[in-house]
């Protein structure tokens, strides 16, 4: 299994960017995927999830600004991150349980410039 990560990028303060994650390789059904993110030594922390059936939970610091979503015929999750801040600024991962294993992505720079 893999997850395939893109999107990320240089953004303003206030400004938008779209993270896309591809899931391929499972023959088995896509379950809980979400987006963590992790800056230079911190913890990975978790951003936002979406079940299979589309229930989302997010961060604090992103409610309101940023939407998870999902595609179960693309096997891929989305991230729409608006009214980005400084704060924002990390390198994003998505990942997925898939039957009996916890799977992650590559990795996405977002640097988000005052």
């Amino acid at each position: 299994v893999q997850l395939q990560a893109s999107g990320g990028g240089l953004v303003r303060t206030g400004g938008s960017l779209r993270l896309s994650c591809l899931a391929s390789g499972s023959d088995f059904p896509i379950g809980l995927m979400g987006w963590y993110r992790q800056t230079p030594g911190e913890q990975r922390t978790l951003v936002a999830s979406i079940t299979a059936r589309g229930s989302t939970n997010y961060a604090d610091s992103v409610k309101g600004r940023f939407t998870i979503s999902r595609d179960n015929t693309k096997n891929t999750v989305y991230l729409e991150m608006n009214s980005l801040q400084v704060d924002d600024t990390a390198v994003y991962y998505c990942n997925a349980f898939i039957r009996f294993g916890v799977y992650w992505g590559q990795g996405t720079q977002v640097t988000v410039s005052s």
